[in-house]
């Protein structure tokens, strides 16, 4: 292990493959799906602290910490680590490859199983919401009903809100940063013009291209391109200006002069050694479709979310401006959504989500804090009747590794509860029934108070769990004092 403070240290792609066919928006099938992901931290015994970190379109699962023998740390690795705003030592963090992807999970490079070969163009044409659906088999494979939240930037936002939507049910916070819901005219046209700096390479060659000879003067121009829409107009004066790169003065040629013209070639060439272009095609495709209003209207796109939301934008970002998040705050408001909105002062433009860290690990770190009871309670924890015997208790918490036992009344309200220790004090003392071990005096929570109450309530009566009751005292899930000590430390 890496040892660096703030580091998650030397960490691993990992793979999950899933045989069972994957429909994707089209109505076109794709089978077996591979998915590259990496993770970092600890899931928790409840699985509520899993945190899915979305990426941007030429990003990967490699979000933050080392790969062996490498210098150059994951794409986020400001924000994700101990004591960052996605704090590993209390949040177990995923980061997938989306499919399309050229980074270990299924894409146009991948080998078609019909064919043997890679599929090319064959590759079906995928959208925002086919690589949410990988997602969601990736999230149910590591075992995960909920995630406590779904975060990204640029594409990665999208992918949020997605997920917002699709699967209300499944994530409890969202945060979208440097975003838009719909993709607009002018985003579209500088995807088509970057692929048609590909398609239009001789090299391209219909998208069957040896994996040796790609089309790199296409995906090269591609790149600068799209690297000069993630900057500012302030951010490249004040990196570049009008220097000149390795002379004194002016040639008189169509020579690289400039200092900007030197950093976008080497951004270009840099960039045609790691991603396939096919791939470029392909993901910058699903940027197009996204659009989750209905009927033209977002506030109805977003008629079903059930998250809490934090929508950032950047001051000096002219892709995805800040009246686009602006319209993403106003459709939440609409259906009464817990959003907050705040607006990042920077001159780095749309790269800023990626370089900001001091604002964004101060903004997320507030954002996620602010937990409520139901954010991390344990659902479906298992109760016992009042009529039921002490030995029926150890069999039911034994079978289900609990130590503590809401006890029910025949209507269903709660009346108790036992813990492992009065098992032993009942079998210590001789006793028969749970009314002679069992507390009838429960404090308990709601499912709507903040996760810091319920911990001051425990240390202060020095219990370890609380039933989680409704307005009708019915038991809806149980909060322990295991599952919230990591995420907020020690009571004060």
């Amino acid at each position: 292990m890496r040892e660096m403070p703030g580091s998650v240290g030397t960490v691993r792609t990992e793979y999950a493959t899933f045989p069972a066919p994957l429909t994707l928006e089209s109505g076109a099938v794709l089978a077996p799906v591979t998915i590259a992901y990496e993770t970092y931290g600890r899931l928790n015994r409840e699985k509520s602290n899993a945190i899915l970190v979305c990426h941007a379109l030429t990003g990967d699962a490699h979000a933050a910490g080392f790969h062996e023998g490498e210098t150059r740390p994951g794409w986020w690795d400001g924000v994700v680590g101990p004591g960052k705003a996605f704090d590993t030592d209390r949040y177990y963090v995923i980061c997938s490859n989306v499919i399309g992807g050229c980074k270990g999970s299924t894409g146009p490079a991948s080998a078609n199983p019909a064919t043997g070969r890679p599929y090319a163009l064959t590759f079906p044409v995928i959208t925002i919401r086919d690589m949410v659906r990988a997602q969601k088999r990736l999230i149910e494979h590591l075992g995960i009903n909920c995630l406590a939240a779904v975060a990204g930037g640029s594409m990665g936002g999208m992918q949020a809100l997605q997920w917002a939507v699709a699967y209300p049910e499944a994530v409890r916070k969202v945060i979208a940063i440097a975003t838009t819901a719909r993709s607009t005219a002018q985003q579209i046209a500088f995807n088509e013009v970057g692929r048609q700096a590909i398609t239009t390479d001789p090299a391209w060659a219909g998208g069957d291209y040896p994996a040796d000879s790609p089309p790199v003067q296409g995906l090269r121009l591609a790149r600068m391109i799209g690297h000069i829409t993630y900057l500012s107009d302030g951010a490249m004066r004040e990196k570049f200006g009008r220097n000149l790169q390795d002379r004194e003065s002016v040639g008189y040629g169509f020579a690289t002069e400039f200092q900007v013209e030197s950093y976008l070639h080497h951004q270009g060439d840099t960039f045609t050694r790691r991603f396939d272009p096919n791939s470029y095609l392909y993901i910058t495709r699903a940027l197009d479709y996204f659009d989750l209003a209905v009927d033209d209207s977002l506030a109805a796109g977003f008629s079903g979310v059930k998250a809490s939301f934090l929508v950032v934008s950047v001051s000096s970002d002219w892709l995805y401006p800040p009246y686009q998040s602006e319209e993403i705050v106003n459709a939440l408001a609409a259906n009464g959504v817990d959003v907050q909105y705040c607006e990042i002062r920077s001159n780095y433009g749309h790269d800023a989500f990626l370089l900001e860290n001091g604002q964004l690990n101060y903004l997320i770190s507030a954002f996620l804090d602010h937990l409520l009871v139901r954010d991390v309670m344990e659902t479906g924890a298992p109760t016992i009747v009042e009529r039921a015997s002490i030995n029926d208790a150890a069999r039911i918490m034994i079978e289900n590794a609990v130590n503590h036992l809401p006890v029910l009344a025949e209507r269903g309200d709660l009346v108790g509860i036992v813990t492992s220790w009065d098992i032993a004090k009942a079998v210590a003392c001789g006793y028969g029934s749970l009314d002679e071990i069992m507390s009838r005096s429960v404090v308990t929570a709601s499912p709507d108070e903040s996760v810091t109450e319920a911990a001051r309530r425990m240390e202060e009566r020095s219990i370890s769990a609380l039933p989680v009751v409704d307005a009708d005292r019915r038991v809806i899930g149980l909060i322990s004092s295991d599952a919230i000590s990591t995420l907020i430390g020690r009571c004060a």
